[in-house]
C-alpha cells in the first residue's frame, strides 16, 4: 500500500486518480480547494490551496507519492509553473516521488517528427494552457538527480468535454502520440488514471514522460 496525495484531487483527473488508488487499497489524500461533492470512505479530504505553503507541504510530507493533476486554468493560468519549482525543492527531502499530469502538445507525431505543438494550429484562448504543459516537461527534465519524476501526457482528445470510454485497457508510448486505425487518439479518465496507478505500484518511467491511450 502507497500513501498518495492527489492535488486537484476533485478534478476531472484527480477525482479518477482518487477513486482508482482507493480502490486498489492505498492510503488516499485529495487535495482542493473546494469540498468535493461527496467524501469517499477511506480517504482523507485536505482543504485548502496548493499555492499556501502549509497546504502544500502537508500535501508532501508522509506521502510516497504526489500527483500534481491541477488545471492550469481560470486563477491558476501561470501559477503552476511555481507550484512544480516548490515540489521540485520539497520532494527530495521527503522521499516522495513527483507525478505530474501534463499536456499532448509536446508529443511527437512520429517518430523523429515535429511536435504536435509545432504542426497544429492553436487557437490563443488556449495557448497559455499549453505552454504551461510544455514549460513542466522541460523543468521536470533539468530538475536536480535527486528528484523522482514521471510526466503523463494523455491522448490528445482527454478532458470532461472530449468523453470516451471505460474500457479497462491502455496503450503507453514514451514520445510518439498513439492513434487508433481511424487515426483518433483518446482515452477515459478511469483508463489514464489505471495508467498512473500502475505506474506507481510497478514503475518504469523514473524521471521520464509517457503518453497513454486507448
Amino acid at each position: 500500500m502507497a500513501r498518495i496525495s492527489v492535488l486537484g484531487g476533485t478534478g476531472y483527473t484527480g477525482s479518477a486518480l482518487v477513486e482508482e488508488a482507493s480502490r486498489r487499497g492505498h492510503q488516499v489524500t485529495s487535495v482542493s480547494r473546494h469540498e468535493p461533492a461527496g467524501r469517499a470512505d477511506g480517504v482523507d479530504y485536505l482543504i485548502g490551496s496548493v499555492l499556501d505553503p502549509d497546504v502544500l507541504d502537508t500535501a508532501v510530507r508522509g506521502h510516497d507519492v504526489v500527483i500534481e493533476a491541477v488545471s492550469p486554468r481560470g486563477d491558476m493560468v501561470g501559477k503552476e509553473e511555481g507550484l512544480l519549482d516548490r515540489l521540485i525543492e520539497l520532494t527530495p527531502s521527503t522521499g516522495t516521488r513527483l507525478g505530474v499530469v501534463g499536456g499532448v502538445s509536446s508529443l511527437l507525431v512520429e517518430e523523429g517528427g515535429p511536435r504536435l505543438f509545432d504542426v497544429n494550429e492553436v487557437e490563443p484562448e488556449v495557448l497559455p494552457e499549453i505552454e504551461t504543459g510544455l514549460a513542466l516537461l522541460e523543468t521536470l527534465k533539468a530538475a536536480p538527480d535527486d528528484v523522482d519524476w514521471f510526466y503523463v501526457s494523455p491522448a490528445l482528445s482527454y478532458g470532461a468535454w472530449a468523453p470516451a470510454p471505460d474500457t479497462g485497457t491502455y496503450r503507453l508510448s514514451d514520445d510518439v502520440l498513439l492513434t487508433d486505425e481511424a487515426g483518433n487518439s483518446a482515452i477515459s479518465a478511469a483508463d489514464l488514471a489505471r495508467a498512473i496507478l500502475d505506474e506507481i505500484e510497478q514503475p518504469k518511467h523514473r524521471r521520464r514522460r509517457f503518453h497513454a491511450a486507448h
